[in-house]
């Protein structure tokens, strides 16, 4: 069975820090490209940050550029993006997916984790 799994989420507070995961299982995560996306209350989800299957090439949102940074752990089959300086905007359910490319469609996603930051 193929399953993503992101953990990581919670409550921090503006300018703080976390660090999500998405731990893959029936599938190597490095075959696939790995996206990070986001879905406020109300608002359409979107791309955060992706990091290519073959070259590992990374790229970010502009919103998220210089704060978030997004890597793999071959060995322990699990993505992870690190998050920085935190905003009250980065609050919303985070999803982990995996597809052939970063321009593509993902064809597996996890369930979400919910990032909420507020003071």
């Amino acid at each position: 069975q193929v399953q993503l799994v992101e953990s990581g989420g919670g409550l921090v507070q503006p300018g703080g820090s976390l660090r999500l995961s998405c731990a893959g299982s029936g599938l190597t995560l490095d075959y696939y490209a790995i996206g990070w996306f986001r879905q406020a209350p109300g608002k359409e989800r979107e791309g955060v940050s992706c990091i290519g299957s073959n070259d590992g090439t990374t790229y970010y949102t502009d919103s998220v550029k210089g704060r978030f940074t997004i890597s793999r752990d071959n060995a322990k089959n699990t993505v992870y993006l690190q998050m920085n300086s935190l905003k009250p905007e980065d609050t919303a359910v985070y999803y982990c997916a995996a597809g052939p490319g970063c321009a593509d469609d993902g064809d597996y996603w996890g369930q979400g984790t919910q990032v909420t930051v507020s003071s």
